[in-house]
């Protein structure tokens, strides 16, 4: 059985300030709410963040952006959020942006072992410069390097006491690579149950990546919500 938080602050009371986090999501779909409130409050700082986007300006990883918390962002995605385009322009965030689809594969790689892979995603670009090139039946590929994380913090719609996750539809998006890929996974599910109770076809991540566990409900919010 895997241990079980009953307070998201204790789930995340080890990430220390400059640790390297993957944070599941994409816009607001799928994030660890509780998890991020919990190192918003924590004051943990100069960390390294690895996600698709940085939420917005007021919630998901917008709030740890305004407290000025993260150091560097790995994403693919500005997204919705003013703050993370001015710290940019200012100089006072560093960023790395990566193909959408480069950055799951790095993800990915990185939890299955993979150290590296070749991409023509980003040649003749400056995501290209500085990285070895090669060229496979006359076409051109860059090498990028996998990634992994001190902790990868991610959120599942229901999980067992053993750590076996199932996401939510398109809670799906990077949750169960990150999952992989974190030394230390830590799962906020929105319903936990007895080892046994799930049906083993319909899970996306395998205990054995999982660490800890917190049940926590969620907000659920609306990046853009339009109206008629």
């Amino acid at each position: 059985m895997k241990q079980i938080y009953d307070q998201a602050a204790e789930a995340v009371s080890d990430i220390k300030d400059g640790a390297t986090l993957m944070v599941g999501g994409f816009g607001l779909v799928g994030i660890p709410e509780q998890l991020i409130l919990a190192l918003a409050d924590s004051g943990v700082k100069d960390l390294t963040v690895i996600s698709n986007n940085c939420g917005i300006d007021d919630w998901g990883l917008g709030l740890l952006l305004n407290n000025r918390q993260i150091k560097k962002m790995i994403g693919s995605y500005v997204g919705e959020n003013k703050e993370f385009e001015r710290q940019v322009l200012s100089g006072e965030l560093e960023v790395e942006l990566t193909p959408q689809g480069t950055l799951a594969e790095k993800i990915r790689a990185g939890g299955a072992g993979i150290p590296a892979f070749f991409t023509p995603a980003g040649v003749g670009t400056p995501i290209a410069e500085g990285k070895e090139t090669r060229t496979f039946n006359g076409k051109e590929y860059v090498l990028e390097e996998a990634l992994t994380a001190d902790f990868a913090l991610v959120r599942a719609a229901k999980a067992d006491r053993l750590g076996n996750l199932i996401y939510n539809k398109t809670a799906q998006n990077f949750n169960p690579m990150m999952a992989a890929a974190g030394k230390v996974t830590i799962a906020e599910a929105e319903e936990i149950v007895d080892a046994g109770k799930l049906d083993p076809a319909t899970v996306h991540t395998p205990s054995i990546y999982v660490q800890r566990l917190i049940q926590a409900e969620q907000e659920k919010r609306i990046e853009r919500l339009t109206t008629r």
